[in-house]
């Protein structure tokens, strides 16, 4: 099994503070960030930031569904990371000042892959597949928080 990794950033014209609060607000927010490709939806506990479980369906493609039961936490400001109980599944968003009133997002998902051939893959193809699945999120972030 190899670690596999997708990234994707975008710049957003609105303040660090602003991005990553709507980020955070999983009880109202981040709900409306969602593509078609997630589902099930639901806040367990908590629901802004750190100490917030909650749960969703991932189709990243048409015969693969992951479902995602995620806890919160914020190690350090400006980051929260999202690790999956029912796999080795882990996502941290990153937020940073990018010049004046804009920030950059940073989000990066990795897990352990298969191995052989299923594995190659998956570590070729899947960071693409979950890399559109982001640009859309980070595309309604933006349309969420630009003023």
């Amino acid at each position: 099994m190899a670690q596999v990794e997708a990234t994707t950033e975008r710049i957003i014209a609105a303040q660090p503070d602003d991005v990553l609060d709507a980020l955070s607000d999983y009880s109202g927010t981040r709900a409306r960030l969602l593509p078609e490709h997630f589902s099930e939806y639901e806040v367990r506990e908590g629901g802004d930031g750190a100490g917030t479980l909650v749960h969703w369906k991932l189709q990243a493609t048409s015969k693969r569904v992951r479902d995602c039961l995620l806890d919160v936490t914020e190690p350090t400001d400006g980051e929260l990371v999202e690790k999956d109980r029912n796999s080795s599944m882990v996502t941290t968003w990153r937020v940073t000042p990018a010049g004046e009133g804009k920030s950059r997002v940073v989000v990066t998902t990795v897990w352990q892959g298969a191995g052989g051939i299923g594995g190659f893959f998956e570590k070729t193809f899947a960071p693409k597949g979950l890399g559109r699945i982001y640009d859309a999120v980070l595309a309604k972030l933006a349309a969420e928080t630009e003023k």
